[in-house]
């Protein structure tokens, strides 16, 4: 009942939902047969063809789909972040089975059918089209078929790209480890990929399959264009507002959207981006206009620049560095959001651990859980271990920030690293290990914003420097809470926070 109560609660936002998820597949299935039945054709007539696209085809079908994302995000024309992105993605996905099941439909023709279509007289575009192409249709109908169904998967992963769809809902929910936000995205995205394997079913099954298609190919146009029509305004003209993939960078999104929309401006929110470099490379190019970062990632990970400790030495020369990159760096917004090895409360004080030198004795057994930029950044697990002077005997675990948590909850590993403001610690009462060798730069979260965005938009630095200093520490951790422990929406933990502080940006 709490779920049902749930999924009325946000029908709404499901069902815009559903509709960018109907827009990316049906789109993507399109493209995709509009490029493959011809080239399946052209393989059918010229054999030489076949193996290297077929093996292209499948090559592409190998990338793990978030490395194809992540590929093609710095491309020109192609890439970026949006639904233009994920849509190439999903087109380069639909290719195999398309390409392979035309392929294969028409070689099986029975050659003794083709001898009497030529023998009546026919023209080779006759005989494909009159006799060729009907027989070979259920076999190009199942490898339709097969595309759409991948697509509907594939789709919830577009998520990561801001191109929006049921995945949103997913990997919100396991950023906050909400098991309702991850069923309403999950459960709409299996009853599509039903839906779409019954509907293909019953076109192959047809008696006259060739019209059920045509109509099947008509119904899904028209319900592509009232998808579009009824996912929301153009946001044309707006400012962009990103985010990285876990809850306190949702909550920056909201506050920051919040605050531009008070005082007068459309915002497009793209919240919920893959990471780090995804961000980094959107707000280059021109598809962000600002999002938070935090000072050390940038110095470290992002300009690839040796520690510091001192918050003013950081911040000037990341301001000085993000110039001549076409971005503007904004003065902190008065929280410095640092690493943290979290362990469980009962865990670490069963092994006397309460500073990160206190695990020298227990390194070689220990389980740790991290995402696997911290393995590559300059102030990750390289620069630890070497400043501790110790190393973990076992292979660290890498997963999603979301399913770090989780894991370390359910003992499946026995510290995480995280962040200090982290809702989740409190949440399920875990433990921060001090970091008493002083080890991690600071990580002051700051707006960046691309030079170009704010000659679009006239007034957006004044509203972002209205955000500097205001939120502290304990505010943020009491947000990423609110969020984490009590499963609100950021967007209303935003709001509130805003009204309570005195900003703008409390609009319902």
């Amino acid at each position: 009942m709490t779920l049902l109560g749930f999924l009325a609660e946000r029908r709404g936002e499901i069902l815009a939902l559903t509709g960018q998820h109907l827009i990316l597949v049906l789109v993507s299935t399109g493209i995709a047969a509009a490029v493959g039945l011809p080239a399946g054709i052209a393989m059918a007539r010229r054999p030489r063809l076949a193996r290297p696209l077929l093996g292209a085809a499948g090559l592409l079908q190998t990338i793990p789909s978030l490395a194809l994302f992540g590929f093609l995000i710095p491309l020109p024309f192609v890439g970026g972040i949006g639904a233009r992105t994920a849509i190439v993605a999903l087109v380069l996905y639909a290719l195999l089975p398309i390409l392979r099941n035309t392929y294969t439909g028409i070689l099986q023709v029975d050659p003794a059918v083709v001898e009497a279509a030529t023998g009546l007289g026919m023209t080779r575009s006759e005989r494909l089209r009159m006799v060729e192409l009907p027989l070979a249709l259920p076999v190009i109908l199942a490898g339709l078929r097969i595309a759409a169904v991948v697509s509907v998967g594939t789709a919830t992963i577009a998520a990561a790209v801001g191109a929006g769809g049921l995945g949103t809902y997913v990997f919100r929910g396991i950023a906050t480890v909400d098991t309702r936000l991850i069923l309403a995205g999950a459960i709409p995205a299996a009853a599509l990929a039903l839906l779409t394997d019954a509907l293909l079913a019953a076109v192959e099954k047809s008696r006259r399959p060739a019209r059920a298609a045509g109509l099947l190919a008509a119904g899904a146009a028209l319900v592509a264009a009232l998808a579009f029509a009824a996912t929301g305004p153009s946001r044309h003209g707006a400012v962009v507002v990103g985010s990285k993939n876990f809850t306190e960078q949702v909550l920056l999104g909201e506050i920051v959207s919040a605050v531009l929309e008070d005082r007068g401006f459309r915002v497009d929110r793209r919240l919920n981006l893959g990471g780090t470099k995804v961000c980094h490379e959107a707000v280059v190019s021109g598809q962000l206009d600002a999002y938070v970062e935090y000072t050390g990632t940038a110095l470290t990970d992002i300009l690839k620049r040796p520690v510091r400790s001192d918050p003013s030495e950081v911040l000037r020369e990341v301001q000085a560095a993000y110039g001549p990159l076409g971005l503007r760096v904004g003065a902190p917004l008065g929280f410095n959001n640092t690493f943290a090895l979290v362990m469980r409360r009962g865990e670490a004080g069963r092994r006397g651990v309460a500073r990160i030198s206190d695990l020298a004795p227990h390194a070689a057994l220990l389980r740790v859980g991290l995402f696997g930029e911290f393995l590559e950044r300059k102030d990750g697990m390289a620069g630890l271990v070497q400043a501790y002077g110790f190393r973990f005997g076992l292979r660290p675990r890498e997963m999603d920030l979301g399913l770090l948590y989780q894991a370390l909850a359910a003992g499946q590993v026995d510290m995480v690293v995280g962040s200090a403001t982290d809702g989740l610690i409190a949440a399920l009462d875990l433990v921060v290990l001090q970091d008493d060798r002083r080890y991690f730069p600071p990580y002051d979260a700051v707006p960046v914003m691309s030079e170009a965005g704010l000659t679009r938009h006239p007034g957006l630095a004044a509203a972002l420097d209205s955000l500097a200093g205001r939120i502290d520490e304990a505010s943020m951790r009491r947000m990423n809470y609110a969020v984490d422990g009590e499963h609100r929406a950021p967007a209303d933990v935003a709001r509130e926070f805003l009204a309570r502080a005195g900003l703008s940006g409390t609009r319902p």
